[in-house]
C-alpha cells in the first residue's frame, strides 16, 4: 500500500509539474482545458439559441430586427447614371470604378443613352503590363536571395485582376479606351479565377527561369532577351481568352432616344479617349487616404504598387476624414463622381444594399464585445480597403453634414439597391479608406502636401492590398 500510494503521489507530482510546464510554455494544458469547460454552462436560452446557430448563417442570426425598417433612399445631392455595369466573378471593380468615372461625364456631356467603355480592352493590357512589371522585377532583383522579403513578395504577387485608380490612369494615359461594342467581354474576363491561377503558375516559372540564367552568367541583354520571349507567350495566352485588342475602329454616339447624332468615324483607342474623355489622369486627380495609423497631413508612396513598370507608384495624402468628406461634397455638388474604396465585408445587409454599424448585432449573439476601433483593426489586418465603387450621392441634413451616401456598383443592376450601396456616415467613418478627387476640389494645404517627398511604404503594407 505505501508502495502503491507513494507511487500514486509521485504520478500526481509529474502531473502537476507536466501541467505546469505546459502552461509556463503558453500551451492549453489538461488544467486550463478543465477550466475553459466549465466556464460554459449554458442557460436554456443559450441552449436555444446554439441549436439554431448550429443550422445557420451567423448574419442571418445576427440580423438586427430593429434597423430592418424601410430604407431611406431620398438624397439632397446625387450625380446622374445610366446604366450599371458588372465585373461578374472577377476582381476588377477598381477598373470598372475608373471607367464609370469617365463614363458619367461622357454620357452627361454627349447626351447618350447607355454607353460602357470596354473593360476587357484595358484589362488585357494590364494583364500583359502586370506580368512585364512582375518578370522585370525579378531580373532587378536577380542578385538578391529567394528569401528576401522583396523577392519573396514578388513570387507570391506575380499576378492579381485586383488593383487601384494609379493603374487606370497610367493604363489609359498609354492605351487610350474604346467602346464595350468594340471589344466585349469574354467567359474568361468575366469568371478570372482558372486562368489567373495558370497564369500565375506560368510567371512563376518564368521567374525562376530568368534567377537561374543570372545565376549561370547570364548578362542583362540576355536577359531582356529572355524577358522579351516570354512576353510574347504572355500576349498569346491573353490574346486566347480576352481577344485581340483593336488598333483602329469605327464609332459614332447614338443619343438618349437611340438616334446617331453624327455620321460614323474611324478612332484610334487614343484618339477616341482625346475626343471624348481628354482628362489628365495621372496628374489632375490626387489620391487621399484615411489611415489613422500614420501621422495624418503627409504623402505616402507605396513600393511596387503600380500596375506598370514605367507607371507610378500609388501615391496618396493621407487625412482625417472630415476633410476628405469637404472634398467629396464639393465634387458631388459639381456633378463629378469619385473613385471610392472601403471594406465593404463589413455590415453589410446585401439583399437591401446598405451598410450600416447596426446592421448586424454580433455581440448579443456570442455574449462577447467585439471592441477594436479603425486603427486597431488595420494595424491587426482585420479591416482594409477591398472593393472600389463610383462616389455619387451624399444627403445632407439641414446644417450641411452628412447623414449618408451612395456608390454605384458593378455587382449589376439586380445587386444591392438597383445596383448601388448606401451607406451611413458613421458606416463611412469607420470602414471608408480611399478616395480620388480633382485637383481643383482639394484646398492649396492638401497640394502643399504633395509638394513633399513622401514615405516609400512597402509593397506589403497591410493597406496596400489591390482592391477586388
Amino acid at each position: 500500500m505505501k508502495i502503491r500510494n507513494r507511487l500514486t503521489s509521485l504520478a500526481a507530482l509529474a502531473f502537476m509539474a507536466i501541467g505546469a510546464m505546459a502552461q509556463s510554455n503558453g500551451s492549453i494544458d489538461a488544467q486550463m482545458l478543465s477550466e475553459l469547460s466549465e466556464s460554459y454552462r449554458p442557460t436554456g436560452a443559450e441552449k436555444a439559441l446554439q441549436n439554431v446557430m448550429l443550422n445557420n448563417n451567423v448574419n442571418s442570426m445576427a440580423l438586427n430586427q430593429a434597423n430592418q425598417n424601410e430604407m431611406e433612399t431620398y438624397f439632397s445631392n446625387s450625380v446622374k447614371s445610366k446604366g450599371i455595369s458588372n465585373q461578374e466573378s472577377s476582381g476588377r471593380c477598381w477598373l470598372f470604378t475608373g471607367m464609370n468615372v469617365m463614363r458619367a461625364k461622357m454620357i452627361a456631356e454627349q447626351d447618350l443613352g447607355e454607353f460602357e467603355f470596354s473593360q476587357v480592352y484595358n484589362f488585357f493590357f494590364d494583364q500583359l503590363e502586370k506580368a512585364n512589371l512582375f518578370l522585370q522585377g525579378v531580373i532587378d532583383t536577380r542578385k538578391k536571395p529567394f528569401d528576401d522579403r522583396t523577392v519573396e513578395w514578388l513570387f507570391k504577387n506575380p499576378m492579381s485582376d485586383g488593383g487601384t485608380f494609379t493603374g487606370v490612369a497610367d493604363n489609359i494615359a498609354k492605351y487610350g479606351v474604346v467602346p464595350k461594342s468594340v471589344m466585349k467581354e469574354t467567359y474568361t474576363s468575366n469568371h478570372t479565377a482558372a486562368f489567373n491561377s495558370l497564369f500565375k503558375r506560368k510567371l512563376r516559372e518564368y521567374g525562376v527561369r530568368l534567377r537561374n540564367a543570372s545565376d549561370e552568367g547570364a548578362n542583362d541583354k540576355k536577359l531582356q532577351a529572355m524577358k522579351k520571349e516570354q512576353l510574347k507567350e504572355v500576349y498569346r495566352m491573353l490574346a486566347t481568352v480576352y481577344g485581340v485588342p483593336p488598333t483602329e475602329f469605327t464609332w459614332a454616339p447614338k443619343d438618349a432616344k437611340g438616334k446617331y447624332r453624327e455620321e460614323p468615324q474611324k478612332y484610334t483607342p487614343q484618339s477616341f479617349y482625346q475626343k471624348y474623355i481628354g482628362w489628365d489622369l495621372k496628374n489632375n486627380y490626387v489620391m487621399l487616404m484615411n489611415d489613422p495609423t500614420r501621422p495624418y497631413w503627409k504623402s505616402y508612396e507605396i513600393e511596387y504598387d503600380r500596375h506598370m513598370y514605367d507607371g507610378q507608384n500609388w501615391l496618396y495624402v493621407n487625412l482625417p476624414l472630415e476633410e476628405i468628406k469637404e472634398m467629396a461634397i464639393a465634387s458631388i455638388k459639381d456633378s463629378t463622381m469619385m473613385y471610392f474604396s472601403c471594406d465593404v465585408g463589413k455590415f453589410l445587409d446585401s439583399k437591401r444594399g446598405l451598410l450600416d454599424i447596426n446592421n448586424y448585432d454580433y455581440e448579443s449573439i456570442f455574449g462577447v464585445e467585439f471592441g477594436m476601433n479603425k486603427k486597431e483593426r488595420i494595424m491587426t489586418f482585420d479591416s482594409g480597403s477591398s472593393h472600389a465603387m463610383t462616389l455619387m450621392a451624399v444627403d445632407l441634413d439641414s446644417n450641411g453634414k452628412p447623414v449618408k451616401w451612395q456608390v454605384e456598383n458593378s455587382w449589376g443592376a439586380s445587386s444591392g439597391h438597383r445596383g448601388t450601396i448606401i451607406m451611413t456616415d458613421e458606416w463611412f467613418n469607420e470602414y471608408m479608406f480611399r478616395l480620388v478627387v480633382d485637383k481643383k476640389y482639394a484646398p492649396a494645404r492638401v497640394l502643399e502636401v504633395l509638394k513633399e517627398k513622401p514615405t516609400k511604404l512597402p509593397a506589403w503594407d497591410p493597406m496596400f492590398t489591390p482592391e477586388e
